[in-house]
């Protein structure tokens, strides 16, 4: 089993881990560019990337002006097609130079207000992998009550088969050093990213340290992207991983 370095202890006078945040974005013309104002506000990234996963509903426009301001901590990629969030995050992956990756998605489900909460564990050097969790007592607008019983179905799913007791195995806010996923090869492309990725950390040994995150989540109308099958794809993903790499 390989041994994961921890980080260095945030002290005074120590260097500040770097940061790399990551934006799968699909059709979020209304949203990408404040959701990108909200992430350069914290302070925190030394870089920004953003993954545009074939968008074709004048995302790519609103883009294109967002380099055209020649924005320094900001990369922006293109995919020519759409390949789901997975695809975006694995070609984010391979982008990212700084020390730690945050997963960012392209709307206001998740504050980034609360990237302190979840970097703290990984400059005090306790943790590797951090899930940012809707379950441990953070603010949260009211769920769809068949998401919430699909999400606690998948996480209890993940704790048996994994000998883990994560509450939110589906959260958006996966932070974790960057070397985690050199070695790591994906293959989800679409939402069965979040049950393969934690499937994998676990594999590896790594204890997962999760914090109380609040969540602001949308309603179907409102652009959801996730829905009913893709609850059976987790399922399987996890049952899958458990014997297989």
């Amino acid at each position: 089993m390989q041994n994961y370095p921890q980080p260095a202890s945030y002290k005074l006078g120590q260097r500040r881990l770097t940061l790399s945040v990551i934006i799968p974005c699909y059709n979020e013309a209304s949203m990408i560019a404040e959701v990108l104002q909200r992430v350069e506000d914290v302070g925190l990234a030394n870089e920004i990337i953003i993954v545009d996963d074939g968008s074709t509903d004048g995302t790519r426009t609103v883009l294109a002006t967002i380099e055209a301001e020649n924005r320094p901590s900001v990369q922006i990629i293109y995919h020519d097609h759409n390949q789901g969030k997975g695809a975006a995050l694995v070609t984010g992956f391979a982008a990212a130079s700084s020390d730690v990756i945050l997963i960012q998605d392209a709307d206001f489900e998740y504050d980034p207000r609360e990237y302190p909460i979840l970097l703290k564990p990984l400059e005090e050097g306790i943790a590797t992998v951090v899930y940012g969790s809707r379950f441990l007592g953070g603010a949260r607008k009211a769920m769809n009550f068949w998401h919430m019983i699909a999400n606690k179905v998948l996480t209890l799913t993940t704790n048996i088969l994994y000998n883990a007791i994560l509450s939110d195995m589906e959260t958006c806010y996966k932070v974790f050093r960057r070397e985690v996923v050199q070695d790591m090869v994906i293959h989800a492309r679409r939402f069965d990213f979040e049950p393969e990725f934690t499937a994998k950390v676990l594999k590896k040994g790594i204890r997962i340290y999760e914090v109380p995150i609040s969540y602001n989540g949308r309603e179907w109308d409102e652009g959801k992207k996730i829905n009913w099958t893709d609850g059976p794809i987790a399922l399987w993903t996890l049952i899958k991983y458990r014997f297989v790499n």
